[in-house]
């Protein structure tokens, strides 16, 4: 009689491992998808020399202008620190 008034462990054990599996099962699965799928990469930036309608940019130390020769800048000075390019003058106003 023992044995009937002892709750058996075998349904709790087996829900422990079905929850253990469905959480490998979607771990697994998160990964693949990261991995197969196709990231989204924006856009590259476009710099300002390859803008066409920047007319005139500047790095803080050349000035440089689109010509119909093409581009054309000005010298540097001895301890200039360039800084990010940005335009100075735009075609469309």
């Amino acid at each position: 009689m023992s044995a009937a008034l002892q709750p058996s462990s075998e349904p709790r054990a087996s829900r422990g491992a079905l929850a253990a599996w469905a959480i490998l099962a979607l771990v697994v699965a998160t990964v693949l998808l990261g991995a197969l799928l196709p990231a989204r990469h924006p856009a590259p930036a476009r710099s300002v020399a390859e803008d066409p309608a920047c007319l005139e940019w500047t790095d803080g130390c050349q000035v440089c202008q689109r010509l119909a020769e093409g581009p054309a800048c000005s010298l540097p000075g001895i301890a200039c620190q360039p800084a990010a390019p940005h335009c100075l003058r735009r075609a469309d106003g």
